[in-house]
């Protein structure tokens, strides 16, 4: 089962991430997201474990925990959809002079 950290501390590592859960059972894998460009934690991770019963009761137990002095949330995670082109924000097109001066005055 995959699960959803979020409301992370920011100095939370993958290891830390996979500490909080490894009492609730086997983590196969525990991952903090990080910015590409300051290489910082965004806040939030996913955590997934092989048992769903114990995957459960982790969410159960851990939802509202305070970790690091900040309220967790903890939830299954959701499956990520695939954005296509048509899916992203529309820009507006612009084509021709804007400027009002559209032809040769003088």
């Amino acid at each position: 089962m995959n699960i959803y950290v979020s409301n992370l501390s920011f100095a939370v590592t993958d290891e830390d991430l996979r500490s909080y859960f490894a009492e609730y059972g086997e983590v196969t894998s525990a991952k903090v997201i990080m910015d590409k460009f300051t290489n910082r934690s965004k806040g939030f991770g996913f955590v997934e474990m092989s048992d769903d019963a114990a995957a459960n009761k982790a969410i159960d137990e851990l939802n509202g925990a305070t970790v690091d002095g900040r309220a967790i949330r903890v939830s299954v995670a959701k499956p990520r959809e695939e954005r296509t082109t048509s899916q992203r924000p529309s820009r507006p097109s612009y084509s021709g002079n804007s400027g009002g001066n559209s032809g040769n005055r003088w």
